[in-house]
């Protein structure tokens, strides 16, 4: 549905977008992860067709993204981060006018957005001013407004900033009915634990370039090592620290107060062998223990590692 290839964007003497890579498959739910300005909504942008790469090939179900902006158009579905409402608006005429931009009108404009509001949960809000809303439901009849020309693609840029608990929940719900309906969704979020529940793969990019893609499930077994060991200490903490530094087999080690993280490359046998050599070397410990794998854990090392190795 969607590939990128080599996509390279510079703005002065930085480098937002470093040849990327990236390939999502039709129906596939992908979280785009990343820190602030690692490059994501400068992706997105691009490949709505909202900015021009310096370099690369975006391709939207077989359309040139760079060449062909009109059929770009009828494919894709855009939801920014920050979006604007239009004052003295009621939703339905919102959303009307959005429905009109396609060429639909009349009656079957209006069945077609009653039909929108009642899939993002606004049905009873069509008589609702949009500047009086909640953000929350802002938010869901912004994604309403780019479901009117029933695109295969849909772009949504932390669709679930700033909503509380409740409200994303929601949102969270009415994109898995948008799966099962057949849409191919981006998603990007900072919220990772949603991100992990909800999405059939990620990739995660840092300084402009993807640096791990697949699914959840594939990248955290494949990289065990993205459950951490924590150890807490009553003593002597930093002579844990040196056993630590000296095996091969640790890496990004982090400090906070009385207790360490570490990630560990060694089985079971060897996570016994370096406990008992922190003991040995006068470390005071109450608990050692690996953490559940999970993405959030998985993006803090990851790009811990990226900011190492510059």
């Amino acid at each position: 549905m969607l590939e990128i290839k080599n996509l390279t964007k510079k703005y002065g003497k930085s480098i937002a977008l470093d040849h990327l890579n990236l390939e999502i498959k039709r129906e596939e739910i992908f979280g785009f992860v990343g820190p602030n300005g690692a490059g994501k909504t400068t992706t997105m942008r691009i490949v709505s067709g909202l900015l021009k790469a310096d370099s690369g090939e975006v391709h939207v179900d077989g359309v040139d993204a760079g060449t062909n902006n009109k059929g770009l158009k009828s494919k894709i579905g855009y939801m920014p981060d920050f979006f604007g409402v239009y004052d003295n608006l009621k939703a339905m005429e919102y959303m009307e006018f959005y429905a009109s931009i396609y060429g639909i009108v009349g009656n079957k404009a209006k069945k077609l957005c009653l039909e929108l509001m009642d899939l993002v949960r606004l049905s009873d809000r069509a008589d609702s001013y949009v500047d009086e809303m909640s953000r929350g439901m802002k938010q869901r009849l912004c994604l309403a407004r780019s479901l009117v020309h029933n695109p295969e693609l849909l772009i949504l840029d932390e669709p679930a900033s700033g909503l509380d608990p409740r409200a994303r929940v929601e949102m969270k719900e009415i994109l898995k009915e948008l799966h099962n309906r057949g849409k191919t969704i981006l998603i990007s979020s900072h919220i990772l634990p949603e991100l992990s529940q909800m999405c059939s793969h990620i990739g995660i990019i840092e300084k402009g370039k993807m640096v791990v893609t697949g699914t959840v499930e594939d990248i955290l077994s494949a990289r065990g090592a993205a459950s951490p060991i924590v150890m807490r200490f009553t003593a002597n903490q930093d002579k844990a620290v040196e056993v630590l530094k000296q095996d091969s087999l640790v890496q990004n080690i982090t400090i906070c107060d009385n207790s360490i993280s570490i990630l560990f490359k060694g089985n079971e046998t060897e996570e016994a062998d370096i406990l008992a050599a922190m003991i040995q070397n006068g470390a005071m410990l109450s608990s050692f223990a690996r953490e559940e794998s999970n993405l959030e854990s998985l993006f803090m090392q990851i790009t811990a590692r990226e900011e190492q190795e510059v």
